[in-house]
């Protein structure tokens, strides 16, 4: 059901840049590597010309300019994809820059220009003509493909990795980054990848540390040891600095033996002591929150960080190891980080945090996200074993004539179907293909499922209603915006504004005949469609914490059953922030309940919400617990209304109103019970979805979204928690009579 393709993760801005400033800059070969301030994009190119600027997770990246001439191994056009070039026996053979030396000069001759064009590749990337398109790969990305040995012997050619490349190549440009969090499937060769950067870094800076962390010690060394090391010691000889100590190091590679990259310069003649040593290291940490704590690193390669399990804690870490990247505001480290996801109280809460606070779309004034690094999610089908064609391309769908794989073999079918047919023979076993989600995930949320155990709730239904809403595009039935008094004139009309900034997400507008329906009697407002809906609220009354926390302030808006033209139990707003002050999240709640001119539900122990309705004169606004008769009321709950949230009651009734609700509204009815077999439902606030999955009932305060929206159900269901009147046995003493024939006889 989701976005299919390619396009989905990386698009072309076309005329991004003015056609004018392009060539005269590309002439001039005046744009420089990182981040452009002026058209707001990432330069990688290291020529002075852009190409292409695309789109990747919300990043814009300037590509260099195709060049004239790219390296193709093939004439015909089918025949063009990716193929590493051997190294040749002669240069095989040398195994040291000491070699090389002892080498007659017409040899060096030979092959200067050849190793020169090397270290070119390395540096500035290499295109190649794939199926008839001359393709870029970044310098990283072709030292994997051509110099880094894996498991199979060299990694092949993938669509995937070359879009991985890119944007990891403009989070290294942009000197706001610091670094990377890639959300990743199974087996997607990210540890191979990181291994290889390790190198690839580490062979080049001088004075540098390198370091290695994973989800575990022994997984920290089995990366250093299985994948960097021989990484290391099968790279050719001019990009293989001498080592300090053993072939096959344990903890440590030690580049301080000198060792100089060869150029025309000095190719002749090379004398030990002129040559100038690397003093760069590449080690691994056992897992810790303070692993590299007082360390300077250059490159931090973190792998399996969605795993951390306790007391091991990722964004504990990240916090210290981000120091180690930084002198002062400058940053002069880069953090690859990479990982499938734990269900989420295994580790993968703290993973889905940092990931979360990675969005490129979220900076603060230092034009930083709030992690520092940017986040990059690939779909399974873009990147699945057995799937990938000899252009590196994914096979989506079963093809109609069989494609040629990058392993050789015959591709008959397509990667989604695949998928769709393993999560169809898992339906029934909600643990089982959720770790399957986990593992191979086709969108952000299926990534971070959680076991079904662990919800209150039922977590089947709620992913069901997460992957349709996900199928969607969201735009065309939310749209997010702001509420504002009209001429700015409180207590007057309320105007709804499109914002994409805009703290409200709604899925529903009432018609001009219902808004702003408010009945003013005796100095007070009362609302006047309150047979349509109502509003569920979780207030906050403190404006800032200590240390910038506290939870968010929602609000939820429901209809109900009606003859009025508007969808029937139905949720149609969803609020879920915490502007700079208590006082602007009242005025907004205010705005939005005499927009829709519906009443709301509070929760009463943080009362500064209610005071201000009251104080403003929409006291009737204020829904009474409706588990109580009126004149059981407490002297607060008669001034302000509002439920507590103390009473075991009232939470039960709480989670009882959210569970039956998700039965009835929420998923697939594959019974058609409660609307047509197999429709689907039609809870479109996937934030608030979330929520419920997570939703733990000892432990309410940190589920906002999900007290607000059960407050909502409640609020549109008084009825279901009105006390019952107990009936009076009065004695009238009517006559009786008797019916039998033609005349009433009293019974005496």
């Amino acid at each position: 059901m989701q976005k299919e393709g390619h396009d989905s993760i990386y698009r072309v801005l076309k005329e991004y840049i003015p056609k004018g400033v392009l060539a005269n800059k590309n002439r001039a070969k005046t744009w420089e590597y990182g981040y452009n301030d002026k058209y707001d994009f990432i330069c990688i190119s290291k020529n002075g010309k852009v190409g292409d600027v695309v789109e990747i997770s919300g990043l814009r990246i300037g590509l260099p300019l195709a060049p004239k001439k790219a390296f193709s191994r093939s004439k015909t056009k089918s025949e063009q994809y990716w193929e590493r070039q051997e190294l040749s026996k002669e240069l095989f053979k040398i195994q040291s820059i000491f070699q090389w030396n002892e080498m007659p000069s017409l040899f060096k001759s030979k092959w200067v220009d050849y190793i020169e064009k090397e270290f070119d590749r390395r540096e500035e990337g290499h295109w190649f003509y794939n199926n008839g398109t001359p393709t870029y790969i970044t310098g990283a990305h072709y030292m994997y493909l051509q110099w880094s040995t894996i498991d199979v012997g060299y990694p092949d050619y993938r669509e995937a990795n070359r879009i991985f490349y890119i944007f990891w190549e403009a989070s290294r440009a942009d000197k706001r980054s610091f670094g990377m969090v890639y959300l990743k499937i199974r087996r997607s060769g990210f540890s191979f990848m990181g291994s290889s950067e390790c190198v690839n870094t580490g062979t080049l800076a001088k004075d540098s540390r390198v370091g290695i962390l994973s989800k575990t010690g022994s997984d920290s060394k089995k990366m250093f040891t299985d994948k960097v090391v021989p990484i290391s010691n099968r790279l050719p000889f001019f990009f293989k600095p001498i080592q300090d100590g053993m072939d096959k190091p344990k903890t440590e590679l030690a580049f301080r033996i000198p060792a100089s990259k060869i150029t025309k310069k000095n190719m002749y003649e090379v004398v030990d002591n002129e040559l100038t040593g690397l003093d760069t290291t590449i080690d691994w940490k056992n897992t810790d929150d303070n692993s590299y704590d007082g360390e300077k690193l250059l490159l931090l390669v973190h792998d399996e960080s969605g795993k951390w399990i306790k007391p091991n804690n990722i964004l504990n870490n990240w916090r210290v190891t981000k120091t180690c990247l930084r002198l002062g505001s400058r940053i002069i480290g880069k953090c690859l980080m990479g990982s499938t996801s734990n269900a989420l109280d295994k580790g993968g809460n703290n993973f889905k945090k940092l990931y979360e606070d990675s969005d490129v779309s979220k900076r603060n004034a230092n034009g930083q996200t709030k992690s520092g690094m940017y986040s990059l999610f690939i779909p399974m089908e873009m990147n699945m074993e057995g799937f990938i064609d000899i252009y590196g391309q994914p096979v989506l769908r079963a093809p109609k004539e069989k494609r040629k794989g990058v392993d050789g073999e015959w591709i008959t079918n397509g990667a989604i179907n695949y998928w769709e047919a393993e999560v169809d023979s898992l339906k029934h076993d909600a643990d089982a293909l959720n770790e399957f989600y986990r593992q191979f995930p086709r969108t952000e949320s299926h990534a971070f499922r959680d076991e079904s155990k662990s919800s209150l709730f039922n977590l089947t239904k709620i992913y069901q209603q997460i992957d349709y809403n996900d199928s969607l595009i969201m735009q065309h039935h939310l749209t997010r915006g702001k509420f504002y008094w009209e001429n700015g004139v409180k207590d007057t009309r309320v105007i709804f504004s499109p914002d994409k900034r805009g703290r409200f997400l709604i899925g529903w507008f009432p018609s001009k005949n219902l808004q702003n329906r408010v009945i003013k009697r005796n100095g007070l407002h009362y609302p006047g469609n309150e047979h349509i809906g109502a509003f569920g609220c979780d207030s906050y009354d403190i404006s800032g914490t200590v240390g910038g926390g506290g939870s968010n302030g929602a609000l939820h808006g429901m209809t109900t059953f009606s003859m009025e033209e508007a969808p029937a139990n139905e949720f149609f707003l969803q609020y879920v922030a915490r502007p700079q002050t208590a006082e602007i999240f009242f005025e907004e709640v205010l705005m939005a309940c005499v927009f829709y001119g519906m009443p709301i539900l509070v929760e009463n122990n943080k009362p500064r919400l209610l005071y201000h309705f009251k104080n403003r004169g929409y006291r009737p606004f204020s829904i009474n617990r409706p588990d109580k008769h009126k004149s059981k009321l407490s002297k607060s709950e008669k001034e302000l209304g509002g439920i507590p949230n103390s009473s075991e009651d009232v939470k039960q009734s709480h989670a009882a109103a959210i569970e039956s609700y998700i039965e009835k509204n929420v998923g697939l009815d594959l019974d058609g019970t409660f609307r047509e077999e197999n429709e689907m439902g039609n809870m479109l606030f996937t934030r608030t979805l979330e929520d419920w999955a997570k939703f733990d009932i000892n432990n309410r305060t940190k589920f906002d979204a999900s007290i607000s929206s059960g407050l909502a159900i409640m609020a549109t269901q008084k009825h279901m928690y009105q006390v019952e009147k107990k009936q009076s046995k009065i004695n009238l003493n009517f006559a009786r009579y008797t019916n039998k024939g033609t005349l009433s006889e009293l019974i005496r």
